[in-house]
């Protein structure tokens, strides 16, 4: 049956998409080019409303109404409704965006609100984790709450920031998605697993439509809850965690986390606001690279495959094999980020180390 689901996910995003797209332009939901943007034509965004309501289908064919009192009894009867009542918020938050294009303090605002209704009515919440090497345990206390608004909101975020190219937060997303319901399923978690899946055949069947060259736009209305629905996800078996495994959701997540932080980085470096946009993101920085539309996004699908197989060698590995896996991958993620030069050209102290330690092998030789 639960195959049959997925399958009936995947048909019906197909089957809105369009519906959606015709949505968007009655409602005014549509994205104009302009000098930060790639398109060049007035684009319908909104789209993440049919990846919401195909995922939404998925749920009740799983767990109907007529049963969700029974859901409500048991311990993850309330994390169900927390991360049902919460994406909604983020759904409307998302669409009013798409519409009338809100201020970042009142999309954060929803944000904060949808986190919220995951902290207190799901009592999801980052509370300990575990030291490696006998280190003990970090209470986070009174911080357990602020640190996990920030850990959602923050993912939320990250795949919202990736949403520059036809297809990118999508496939993105998809490939993320199915990480964290291959980890789950191997951890025993059939509640992740299938919520995880029906969110990714859902998002699947929208690419059809929004894969260059793109027929509309998932807009932040699917931008936000991708990312919210993840970074939820990846909290539910995180309730009491050690250091490493706190660590695998960012691996997997490795390309969205790694742009925001890098952007981060540029925006301090070249004493920009926080908040100020730019054409240096990941994708950017590929085109200007000669990478077409295409190759750009089917270069960062596999790097976010790398990273999701990653994920699932590191939630496999012993603490030492984990320490050598994360270290290998910070190395190659700032060789790589020098190299595109995703912080500015000149930002090169890694490379401009191995170069120096060449000239000295030559020298000596």
């Amino acid at each position: 049956m639960f195959y049959v689901t997925l399958f009936i996910c995947f048909c019906v995003s197909i089957f809105l998409t369009p519906l959606v797209k015709k949505l968007a332009f009655k409602i005014g939901a549509t994205d104009k080019p302009n000098q930060r943007k790639v398109h060049q034509k007035i684009m319908p965004r909104l789209g993440g409303l049919a990846i919401y309501i195909s995922f939404i289908l998925g749920i009740l064919i799983i767990q109907p109404i007529d049963n969700f009192n029974l859901l409500l009894l048991n311990p993850i009867g309330n994390v169900h409704l927390a991360l049902i009542l919460g994406s909604l918020i983020i759904i409307i938050t998302g669409a009013i965006d798409d519409v009338k294009e809100i201020s970042p303090k009142v999309k954060l605002l929803g944000q904060i609100l949808a986190s919220l209704v995951i902290i207190v009515l799901g009592d999801i919440k980052v509370e300990f984790i575990n030291l490696p090497f006998g280190g003990g345990r970090l209470d986070f206390g009174m911080f357990s709450i602020p640190f996990t608004m920030v850990w959602i909101i923050g993912i939320t975020n990250a795949i919202n920031l990736i949403d520059g190219l036809d297809g990118l937060a999508g496939g993105v997303s998809s490939i993320a998605l199915f990480s964290i319901a291959g980890i789950a399923y191997i951890t025993g978690n059939p509640y992740v697993t299938f919520i995880a899946l029906i969110a990714a055949v859902s998002t699947l069947g929208f690419l059809v439509y929004n894969f260059h060259p793109a027929k509309i736009f998932m807009g932040d209305t699917g931008a936000l809850f991708l990312g919210f629905l993840i970074s939820v996800l990846s909290l539910l078996g995180l309730k009491s965690v050690t250091v490493m495994s706190l660590v695998i959701p960012v691996i997997i997540l490795g390309v969205p986390v790694s742009d925001t932080f890098f952007a981060i980085i540029r925006r301090l470096v070249n004493k920009q606001p926080l908040s100020a946009p730019d054409k240096s993101h990941l994708h950017h920085c590929l085109l200007r690279a000669g990478y077409s539309h295409s190759q750009t996004v089917l270069m960062i699908y596999a790097m976010s495959a790398v990273f999701g197989l990653a994920g699932f060698i590191f939630s496999q590995a012993t603490i030492r094999g984990s320490v050598i896996i994360l270290l290998t991958i910070i190395i190659v993620i700032e060789l790589f980020v020098e190299k595109i030069g995703l912080v500015r050209e000149d930002y090169r102290p890694l490379l401009n180390l191995i170069r120096g330690f060449r000239q000295v092998n030559v020298r000596n030789k």
